[in-house]
């Protein structure tokens, strides 16, 4: 018998549902208790300390270092009556997830203890820089790495520490981490934005990006995962075979939430609610086993900071009812896989999205501006933009028919889309007019947009009525690395639209008809990106190649656009990325990619020589002793009576062979690939050679496990994973 897989299915079978965080009271009652928040600064700090926070939370100015000492003793009291004795400053280094180091608040002097925490401390401190992901900004003897204090995103208590959202850089002042490009970006988009709005309101004087950020994952019961090597160390199944019944029956979707699942919901909306985070959703997903959790939307850095924030509460609470959360995009196969849907959208400080029909013509005139600068935007950089989503894992997701193609197009609805056709229908001077076709074109905009349009979940970017909706960015991914690249490729095209409109102009052009002009160029060159049908099917992908739309095949390939003159000057001439940090996400993304291949290369081979192979051996052995049992006692004609025995003998024999030589094949493969020097190079190579004997390995060992005896197979099945 499997012993450690059958110990485990005993484990989770004892497994039972308890409440860890009962809370008394409304949600309201407790939400947001864990935030120091600006209303709670108000008891802590002095007028002029607030005042300093609230000047920079508000209008972006900065912290004036002479009353960073007063903001922290505010901070360091109301963490001291939280109970905290720990402060941390929490970034987002290049890996995807977070970093911190923890101090105590305690200090002595004189023999006499006391809490201590400065202005110094607060705005910045020195984490080691040599370990975390660098593309050739530091070298290891370099260590020193600076993280600083971002106001714009409240201060929280986690387990009992202060944990303060930063930025981190590089000695030299190198963005080494996602959230300062993004910052960059939204101040970019925020400047060029604001330049557009007032050509029709010269009241606006910022803008802002708010985002909604729905979360995909699996639960799997921790015994279960704890006896699938590759699930803990690839948060992903290398092997296994699918189960007989998944997700045909779509009885999963939307249905009633397991009491143990819900259990767990409850705890870690209670954690989130404190911290502030107004979940709204929860719901069963596609898949079995995998379910959604979604926010109401808010500013774009505290959206994303507080995503990152639940993942850490979700993956700690799992674990008090004996769970595991998993974030990859495609942990299973032959299911679908976790996505983190962005609902981004664009608002104005005087609280106007801007990417919602009005009432009036003016106003349906600023939409379409700033629509047709998405969509122009979209289409110059589509190529950037789908691979601003490629990572290994999310590779394994996209292109099927389970999530967006990866080839980038926009879905607008059959009423904004016919708008569209009949504003590039327009002679030219129809459009110099501005008094008769244009206006009555704005006019057929609906004031209630959102129920004029289907949603399209083949889209990787669609409209849904008052956003945009980026569904190809994966679950386990920050979403600011995908984010600054939508903020900077829509700043460059706002940018160019007030240049356009302001020649126009400056030519003598009347505002509203040189506004319609730009509007129908920006639409008319964008038109190829516009798809209004199924974008999983044959068809569109044959239309899309003809448009010249590129799809990401192989991921390492795609990484090739960061080298791209034009990818390089958008982001320097918005002063989000210099070129040599352009050039460091370039060799850090190349590197990622054939390290975490690296490992589930390792782990395929484990596991199969370790688990498989000795299973199939144990069975083939059984068969062997039954089949001479035949021969004793049927003589010559025992063939007769266990031909089947023999036959699945062959079998296994032949797989075994096969993943015997196949797993030998692989090392070499992974060696020759490691002995390439130049890391883009490298990552082709195993993107090819290693992943594609990766792929030979699995289809015989899915093969073996439907042929040996479910007693002897040595790890938890697909049935059991997705459905215990």
């Amino acid at each position: 018998m499997a012993t450690f897989r059958h110990r485990a299915l005993n484990e989770a079978a004892s497994h039972v549902t308890s409440r860890h965080f009962e809370e008394k009271g409304t949600v309201s009652s407790y939400f947001g208790q864990n935030v120091l928040d600006l209303e709670r600064m108000k008891g802590y700090m002095s007028p002029k300390a607030y005042e300093a926070v609230l000047s920079s939370v508000r209008f972006g100015a900065k912290l004036d270092r002479s009353v960073a000492d007063q903001i922290a003793d505010g901070m360091k009291a109301w963490a001291l009556d939280m109970g905290a004795t720990h402060y941390t400053h929490l970034f987002q280094p290049l890996t995807d997830s977070t970093a911190e180091k923890h101090e105590a608040f305690i200090s002595v002097k004189d023999g006499k203890a006391f809490e201590k925490f400065n202005g110094s401390a607060l705005v910045q401190q020195e984490p080691d820089a040599s370990s975390f992901p660098n593309g050739g900004l530091r070298n290891t003897f370099e260590a020193r790495g600076y993280s600083a204090w971002d106001p714009s995103s409240p201060v929280f208590i986690m387990d009992g520490t202060l944990c303060i959202p930063s930025v981190f850089v590089s000695y030299t002042g190198e963005a080494l981490d996602t959230k300062v490009p993004n910052l960059k970006s939204l101040q970019a988009l925020s400047v060029a934005a604001t330049d557009v709005a007032n050509l029709f309101d010269e009241n606006v004087r910022s803008v802002k990006v708010n985002l909604g950020i729905e979360q995909e994952y699996f639960l799997v019961d921790e015994s279960l995962y704890n006896a699938r090597p590759d699930l803990m160390l690839c948060n992903r199944t290398v092997i296994g075979h699918t189960s007989a019944k998944d997700q045909q029956l779509e009885d999963h979707y939307f249905g009633a939430i397991p009491s143990r699942v819900s259990s767990f919901m409850k705890d870690f909306e209670t954690e989130a609610y404190k911290l502030g985070i107004l979940l709204q959703t929860r719901h069963n997903e596609v898949a079995p086993n995998q379910f959604e959790c979604a926010p109401v939307y808010c500013e774009a850095t505290k959206a994303i900071d507080q995503n990152m924030m639940l993942m850490i509460v979700m993956q700690k609470v799992a674990e008090k009812h004996h769970l595991k959360v998993i974030f990859h995009e495609k942990p299973f196969d032959g299911v679908n896989g976790s996505g983190k849907h962005c609902n981004w959208s664009v608002v104005t400080d005087t609280g106007v999205n801007l990417l919602s029909p009005g009432k009036t013509p003016t106003k349906n005139l600023q939409f379409l501006s700033f629509y047709a600068s998405v969509l122009r935007a979209v289409h110059k950089h589509n190529f950037l933009l789908m691979t601003s989503v490629a990572t290994l894992s999310n590779s394994y997701r996209l292109g099927g028919n389970e999530a967006p193609p990866s080839i980038m197009s926009v879905f607008s609805g059959s009423t904004l889309y016919g708008v569209f056709q009949d504003i590039m229908g327009l002679t030219d001077a129809q459009v110099a007019s501005g008094k008769l076709d244009s206006i009555k074109i704005v006019n057929t905009i609906p004031e209630i947009f959102p129920d004029n349009t289907d949603r399209n979940r083949t889209s990787p970017f669609a409209f849904t009525g008052n956003r945009f909706e980026f569904r190809a960015v994966g679950s386990s991914q920050n979403v600011a690395s995908a984010v600054y690249v939508v903020n900077s490729i829509v700043a460059e095209s706002l940018r160019d639209f007030r240049a356009e409109v302001d020649a126009l102009e400056a030519a003598g052009e009347e505002r509203s008809s040189a506004v319609m002009s730009v509007v129908r160029r920006f639409i008319t060159e964008a038109q190829d990106i516009m798809f209004e049908g199924n974008g999983y099917s044959r068809e569109w992908e044959a239309e899309a190649g003809r448009r010249g739309l590129k799809a990401v095949r192989n991921v390492p390939e795609a990484y090739d656009i960061y080298h791209d003159p034009s990818v390089v000057n958008l982001f320097d001439s918005l002063g989000v990325l210099a070129p040599n940090e352009v050039e460091a996400r370039y060799g850090i993304l190349n590197e990622t990619y054939v390290k975490k291949l690296q490992i589930e290369a390792r782990v395929i081979g484990d596991i199969c020589i370790n688990h498989v192979i000795p299973a199939a051996v144990k069975y083939q052995n059984v068969l062997i002793e039954n089949v001479k049992g035949m021969k004793e006692i049927f003589g010559d004609i025992y063939v007769d009576y266990c031909s089947s025995e023999i036959e699945t003998l062959k079998q296994i024999s032949l797989y075994i062979s096969n993943i015997s030589r196949d797993v030998e094949a692989l090392v070499e493969a992974r060696k020759k690939a490691n002995r390439v020097e130049d890391i883009a190079a490298r990552a082709k190579m195993y993107s090819h050679e290693v992943k594609d004997m990766m792929d030979k390995i699995r289809k015989s060992a899915d093969s073996l496990e439907m042929l040996i005896d479910d007693e002897l197979w040595p790890l938890p099945k697909y049935r059991e994973l997705l459905f215990f």
